[in-house]
């Protein structure tokens, strides 16, 4: 009975630094998304006010369509440029969190393996067979874990991949267009 508190209360503390790495990942992850809006709507309210300054000013049509022009040139590049920023917070988000979930499951794993080793030493004889059925289980759930994990990535690794691509893309149209 000794034995089975002290497991609890290494469960107990287990889980409840779990959440605290969860709790700091998440608050990180939305001091980094409060600050790229924040920069990104001050920039944005600045760079208005450039603009309409500038088109207050226009003395000629062809003035105003050259202004415009650049004004759509430039507000294209910045609304790149933050996609990109917003992709590489969700990316890294993303991976913090994959990385304590994969190690808590890993934790995880490791615990039950270790409660069902117990289990087993302690089960009457004959009743190896429920332990094995319960071992391929775990062996099963982790190898489909390890399917969506892969599959995870390589939604990620396209997501990449598509955003580089029009990147590029803008990139492309930018010197044709000068």
């Amino acid at each position: 009975m000794f034995a089975v508190n002290e497991d609890f209360s290494a469960l107990q503390k287990a889980q409840m630094d779990t959440l605290l790495k969860y709790t700091d990942a998440a608050t990180q992850a939305a001091e980094q998304w409060l600050e790229l809006t924040m920069k990104t709507a001050k920039a944005g309210v600045a760079e208005a006010l450039n603009q309409a300054r500038a088109l207050a000013s226009v003395k000629d049509v062809q003035e105003l369509t050259s202004l415009q022009t650049g004004f759509s040139q430039a507000n294209a590049e910045k609304l790149t440029g933050f996609a990109r920023a917003a992709y590489g917070w969700a990316s890294e988000t993303h991976g913090q969190i994959t990385k304590l979930a994969e190690g808590q499951m890993a934790e995880a794993n490791r615990s039950l393996a270790s409660a069902i080793d117990k289990a087993a030493k302690a089960a009457p004889n004959g009743s190896e067979f429920a332990f094995a059925a319960v071992k391929q289980a775990m062996t099963t759930a982790n190898q489909a874990l390890d399917a969506v994990s892969k599959a995870s990535k390589q939604v990620v690794d396209m997501t990449e991949a598509t955003v580089t691509a029009t990147t590029a893309g803008v990139n492309s149209a930018k010197k044709k267009a000068a």
